[in-house]
């Protein structure tokens, strides 16, 4: 059983040290497989791993009903994470983002349904919304608070602007956002704003999408696996290779810990801090019980400088999406 960490410091959420990133199980890494996808959440609490994350966008919608029949009996056993903006249709056409206070309030509806609960514990917005003032969404979002439909609230990739004027509505617990060994530009601004204001910090792709796991090589990716196309430039063509190059070293030094290469960069984001929840994504139970292995992997200063010369910042070849216009908005 793994520990806890309390995201935030106005409106704190204690939730287990790691999450479980839900997105894979319904769409984008690959051909889905409920049965072991509901296995793996069934798993999670039962190994301490007691966030949830999904989104409506997963899917889209699919995600939410996944994770909402697998954790139908065990709702108090588990903290569930949501999130609204990208909105889709469901046929899957991506209609843009959205944070106008309207959407807000029939998106949370809409989600509390798929889910089959009463309360969304932490609620973000998956996307800032650049054509909506950043007060008028959380301020809707507020309101969900105050009606009980959401306990705590989130946003994901906005920049420390944003998060500074978002705070100043409601308390915002947490911020999503990428953070790996391989994405590290947040300790400019971002993470600073963040401990200057007490928002935790949830990182997702803490294994830079599975690269970093040593799983991934040129050609390895099922069809259908969107890693595979031009919307991830790290994960193909030369700069793959470059990367590749950086996973070997890390591969060298878990070699030395007695552990994997994913739970060597997982124990990485883990020292971060006590207000960092990596929600390294899986729908697969071996690889959720390998991920909680991370936790018993001690860094000491030694092996974090080695890390830093093994992947210095700068050093990973292309751009983390290949649009990136709706980042730290």
């Amino acid at each position: 059983m793994i520990t806890t960490r309390t995201l935030g410091t106005a409106s704190p959420l204690t939730v287990s040290t790691l999450g479980l990133g839900c997105m894979g199980m319904s769409e984008f890494y690959g051909t889905a497989d409920e049965a072991e996808a509901t296995a793996t959440i069934h798993r999670a609490p039962d190994l301490g791993v007691t966030l949830l994350d999904t989104a409506d966008m997963y899917g889209p919608f699919t995600n939410e009903e996944l994770v909402g029949r697998a954790i139908a009996g065990r709702r108090d056993d588990v903290q569930l994470a949501t999130k609204f903006g990208n909105e889709r249709l469901a046929d899957g056409t991506r209609v843009g983002i959205n944070g106008r206070p309207e959407y807000v309030r029939r998106a949370c509806d809409a989600s509390l349904r798929r889910l089959g609960v009463e309360y969304i514990d932490l609620y973000y917005q998956h996307r800032v919304d650049p054509s909506v003032p950043i007060e008028e969404t959380v301020g809707a979002m507020a309101e969900l608070v105050a009606a009980g439909k959401v306990r705590h609230l989130g946003l994901s990739e906005a920049a420390p602007g944003t998060i500074r004027r978002a705070h100043a509505v409601h308390p915002i617990t947490a911020l999503q956002t990428e953070y790996s060994l391989f994405t590290r530009d947040l300790e400019d601004e971002i993470l600073p704003t963040l401990r200057e204001l007490g928002i935790g910090l949830v990182p997702y792709s803490p294994l830079g999408r599975g690269i970093l796991t040593g799983a991934i090589t040129a050609g390895s990716l099922e069809p259908g696996d969107s890693r595979a196309t031009a919307y991830f430039p790290r994960l193909n063509g030369e700069a793959l290779q470059a990367n590749l190059a950086l996973v070997d070293r890390v591969r060298a030094l878990a070699e030395t810990k007695g552990c994997t290469p994913g739970q060597l960069a997982l124990a990485w984001v883990l020292a971060q801090g006590e207000d960092v929840v990596p929600i390294p994504g899986t729908k697969r139970v071996r690889y959720l019980e390998e991920n909680v292995g991370a936790t018993g992997v001690v860094l000491s200063p030694d092996d974090l400088a080695a890390l830093a010369e093994a992947v210095p910042r700068g050093a990973v070849a292309g751009a983390r999406y290949g649009d990136m216009g709706s980042i730290d908005v």
